[in-house]
């Protein structure tokens, strides 16, 4: 089947309308939240801090690990989009009053991450619901496609609009753009996977016993959680301080984020075709191409060079994650997948809001340039650690009993 009757197939079509519009949303939000703070006069410090509460509910990925196999994922989804919606429209009229205060938006930011983090791990598995197994690396990667495609829409779209309508316009979008997208989630029809009395700790408990017989994946995770930690610091705090730096505005910022957007498009694009023999080698290999911004920062190149970097960093997190979740379909029996993906990125987006509330600090001690330089080379040496492990490659599918 080729891509374009994928896409137009009424069982996976609206998972790629909802995943396209909600991925403009965070584009707009992405923008609206830092440059509304810093038009509203707080420091890089009290910035920080209320986008380091974005990720606080990160243990919450185990709970929507157990809801995103226990329910309907798409349901799961849907869900997670309504709290996001009223969080950003919540948002933007805090930024359109001028009297946020910092618990206040600290408050709302938890509120934000929280439907996040429970959207995450169900949104990893809701295509090996919709789809049969030699479908679906395509269908993840038409996933990634609208993602980057509508992340590359509200970016390039978020400057402009923060510039003339202000950062309060913006976040109004996100939260629009949400609610659309809890409408087509809810025209899905995901099977109900697990059956039977809710018990919870059993469930994160068969999860874990899946993640843990594999120790590619616990060492994958290790550098998943160090580009998180980094990516997260470069793009919420570094990335926007540099620019405002330099001279530069939210809307060379949401160009340069843009760019790492179209790279996602154009590596979503790679990864529906290339079917490597090795793919978790290639994924591991792959993410250090994200250190790349950081070290143009931390040399001083110009902005435009700056997106350069992003955009090589957007392929090659595109294929990452493509390969990534079409392996985790392929080993694990699909009602646990939820659960694996779930305990697979929880210590990255646990980690974040740590890394995001030092950040501040460290570029008011040293300059953004040095900060992108640290979090750079932490990615490097991730990276290096995990190849010369060579505990990349996995192995056949385990039967620990997944209830």
């Amino acid at each position: 089947m080729t891509a374009l009757r994928l896409a137009a197939n009424p069982a996976v079509s609206p998972l790629f309308a909802a995943r396209l519009l909600s991925s403009a949303g965070v584009g707009f939000g992405q923008v609206a939240l830092v440059w509304g703070m810093k038009d509203l006069g707080y420091s890089p410090s009290a910035i920080s801090l209320v986008v380091a509460c974005k990720g606080l509910p990160a243990v919450l990925i185990l709970a929507g690990g157990v809801l995103g196999d226990r329910f309907k994922r798409h349901h799961v989804l849907a869900a997670a989009e309504l709290l996001a919606s009223v969080t950003w429209l919540a948002i933007g009229a805090c930024l359109l009053t001028g009297h946020s205060s910092v618990p206040g938006l600290c408050v709302l930011a938890l509120m934000s991450g929280t439907a996040y983090f429970l959207f995450l791990p169900a949104v990893r598995g809701v295509t090996a619901d919709l789809l049969p197994p030699d479908r679906r690396q395509a269908g993840n990667a038409l996933v990634g496609q609208t993602e980057a495609t509508g992340l590359l829409i509200g970016l390039a779209s978020a400057g402009i609009v923060v510039g003339s309508l202000g950062p309060a316009f913006a976040a109004g979008l996100k939260g629009g753009l949400s609610a659309l997208g809890l409408v087509l989630l809810l025209r899905l029809d995901a099977p109900r996977r697990v059956a039977g009395k809710p018990r919870p700790i059993a469930d994160l408990g068969a999860g874990w016993a899946y993640f843990a017989a594999h120790r590619w994946m616990w060492m994958m995770t290790v550098q998943f959680t160090t580009v998180i930690m980094a990516t997260a610091t470069f793009i919420e705090i570094i990335g926007p301080l540099y620019m405002s730096q330099h001279g530069h505005g939210a809307s060379e910022w949401g160009l340069v984020a843009a760019a790492e957007a179209l790279g996602a498009l154009a590596g979503a694009a790679l990864a529906l075709r290339w079917k490597p023999h090795r793919p978790i080698f290639v994924a591991v290999s792959l993410l250090s191409l994200t250190a790349l911004p950081m070290m143009l920062v931390g040399s001083g190149a110009p902005w435009t060079v700056v997106a350069l970097g992003m955009l090589m960093s957007g392929v090659a997190k595109a294929v990452y994650l493509t390969l990534w979740i079409t392996e985790l379909q392929k080993i694990l029996p699909i009602e646990t997948l939820a659960r694996v993906n779930a305990w697979s990125i929880v210590p990255a987006y646990f980690m974040a809001p740590i890394a995001l509330a030092l950040s501040g600090r460290l570029v008011e001690l040293d300059g953004p340039a040095s900060a992108a330089v640290v979090v750079g080379i932490n990615v490097l040496l991730a990276t290096t650690a995990v190849l010369l492990s060579r505990t990349w490659q996995p192995t056949e599918r385990s039967s620990p009993t997944p209830q």
